[in-house]
């Protein structure tokens, strides 16, 4: 890639620097800020078409506003990487040897410049509302501005913030950042919205922000940096809520991800360098094997349908599987609480839905998941990725899940550990209809090479791998592996043959075989790839309160990492096979 030259942003370190540019200049600039962010992307992996999109207009609101005495809100802010280069933090981009030493999120320890860690979507506006009001009590002044885009608007949050700020009578711009996507194509009645909206520059009859309340602007090239700063200027210090509507292109200075957004939206390191490469011999994985079970049943005729809260990529739900299901699939956009809720009355209706979510966004269900799915046991199938432990950022941690779902009465949860079992268990949850039903997808696929004929409805039964004495290891689904290098271990160190057992189910205990331990076992321990808190190992505990049996619960603990190695959360948790086989021994 060419070397970049960064004359202009040699003399921006603060926003206070771009207010004596020339406007020959703040253009010099953006291009400079795409070359660093194209670059940095490229070699560490992240967000690119959403940053590409708002340089200029992040370039036009520091012109104009005064941060951080302003007030900025980024929705999701993975759209905050030209932010972060304007406000003292350009050294994150400019020197490889910096590339790690910022988030990707906005987060308030690195600079006055930020106000929130964000990384969950649709909440800028209404954290806006509230810094607004906050400030109105106490007789601030300052504009306090939301950024919201990349399909946000569609999120129950935002339409609740929307609807709150429009009468705040006060000072609040949000800028609606309409790039015409989500993180796939966006979807639904607000796209349709704002569709209108620019096809007719801003002029409709039934405008929806005007009819809440807000003083209307459309800016038909968000690119423009003159008739940026011309708008946000001109509604600097309102004393009334204005919402700006502005239009840009996702990707924007980087042509394939501008034609073909969706793969571009987050990238891997090293993608821009294998665009020519030959496309790479697809391995079975559990995303495969998921799509082969749902295109299988829709084929048949069955009333299956494929559910996605605007993150189909996570799951390797891509466009051809998706037209090929044609009405058998629906993404509902950023409204992971509405997709609980009507996956709920499609399975209440004789439909099967299949939902999916990446660990980390079904927290924003949990209503959902207890009043319109559990308590009318609505038989959903729910898949559950990414789950466990992770070197994350702390905005995406994916480790809250178990003690999330699992403590929701008539929910089941699953913890598969291959994937024969994972198909048997896919295949009861779709088929029953006595529960709602989540399974817990792990990462890496493997195979017990057995057939399993396990009969699911029977609730709660767990499966002896291996029988031994002594020690119990119950290790819960993609912790099976290290189940069993612990019992080698520990056998190799002490001559102790545990017995291994792999639970299954992650919302109950199977009371004969924990009773049945008692009379050769002395010690159990708990392996769960997540929260101990809440989680799976503590019901184990419980279970032997009243007893001399000794149990050790091995998970993480419950905080919020940020960007944490695994070596360092494994040795901090104690998960290494070596602590694990330690604390046994100090145990017994």
């Amino acid at each position: 890639m060419p070397e970049t030259i960064t004359n202009v942003l040699d003399k921006v370190n603060s926003p206070e620097d771009l207010k004596k540019l020339e406007m020959g200049d703040l253009y010099k600039l953006s291009n400079e800020m795409r070359e660093l962010i194209i670059k940095k992307v490229n070699t560490i992996g992240g967000h690119f078409g959403p940053n590409l999109g708002i340089v200029e207009a992040t370039i036009a609101l520091h012109y104009v506003f005064n941060s951080p005495v302003d007030k900025f809100v980024f929705d999701v802010s993975h759209q905050c990487y030209p932010h972060k280069i304007l406000t003292g933090r350009k050294d994150g981009y400019t020197n490889p040897d910096n590339y790690f030493k910022y988030t990707g999120y906005t987060a308030p320890e690195e600079t006055r410049h930020d106000l929130f860690k964000i990384g969950h979507t649709s909440t800028s506006v209404s954290l806006a509302t509230g810094l607004a009001k906050g400030r109105d009590l106490l007789g601030g002044k300052e504009n306090v501005v939301a950024v919201i885009g990349d399909g946000s608007l569609t999120g129950g949050e935002a339409l609740e913030g929307l609807n709150n700020a429009a009468t705040l009578n006060s000072n609040i711009i949000i800028i609606v950042n309409d790039n015409d996507m989500s993180i796939a194509e966006n979807q639904g009645g607000i796209c349709n919205l704002l569709t209108e909206l620019r096809e007719n520059n801003g002029v409709v009859k039934d405008n929806f922000f005007k009819a809440l309340g807000f003083e209307y602007h459309y800016i038909a090239d968000g690119h423009n940096i003159e008739n940026l700063i011309e708008t946000f200027s001109k509604v600097k210090d309102t004393d009334h809520p204005v919402l700006i509507h502005m239009h840009t292109i996702k990707g924007k200075g980087f042509e394939p991800a501008v034609v073909n957004k969706e793969p571009f939206h987050w990238i891997l390191p090293g993608t821009l360098d294998r665009l020519n490469d030959a496309p790479a011999p697809q391995k079975e994985s559990y995303e495969s094997i998921t799509k082969d079970y749902i295109l299988n049943k829709a084929e048949a005729g069955e009333p299956i349908i494929a559910m996605s809260a605007a993150t189909p990529g996570v799951f390797g739900w891509n466009k051809e599987f998706r037209d090929k299901l044609g009405l058998h699939y629906i993404d509902v956009g950023i409204a992971e609480q509405h997709a609980v809720g009507m996956a709920s009355g499609i399975a209440k209706r004789g439909g099967k839905p299949v939902l999916a979510f990446m660990s980390s966004f079904v927290q924003r269900t949990y209503d959902q998941l207890s009043q319109d799915m559990a308590l009318n046991n609505a038989p959903v199938t729910m898949l559950i990725f990414w789950g466990g432990i992770s070197n994350a950022d702390a905005t995406h941690l994916c480790t809250f899940d178990i003690p999330l779902i699992s403590n929701i009465p008539n929910i089941v949860y699953l913890a598969p550990t291959c994937k024969e079992e994972y198909v048997r268990m896919l295949d009861w949850s779709v088929n029953q209809t006595e529960h709602p039903v989540a399974i817990r997808v792990p990462y890496e696929i493997t195979y017990s090479g057995e057939n399993d004929t396990t009969d699911y409805s029977i609730l709660n039964k767990y499966k002896t791998e291996e029988k031994g004495e002594k020690v119990a290891i119950v290790a819960l689904g993609d912790f099976l592996g290290k189940g069993r290098d612990v019992k080698a271990l520990l056998k190799e160190k002490t001559g102790i043959n545990a017995t291994l057992i792999n639970p299954r189910f992650i919302t109950g205990i199977d009371k004969d075989m924990l009773e049945g331990l008692k009379s050769n076992h002395s010690v159990v321990i708990t392996l769960e790839n997540g929260e101990l808190d809440g989680g799976f190992g503590e019901k184990i505990t419980r279970f032997y309160g009243d007893s001399s049996m000794k149990v050790l619960n091995f998970g993480s603990y419950k905080e919020f990492t940020d960007r944490t190695s695994m070596e360092e959360l494994y040795n901090r948790y104690h998960l290494t096979n070596e602590l694990i086989v330690q604390d046994i021994r100090s145990l017994l």
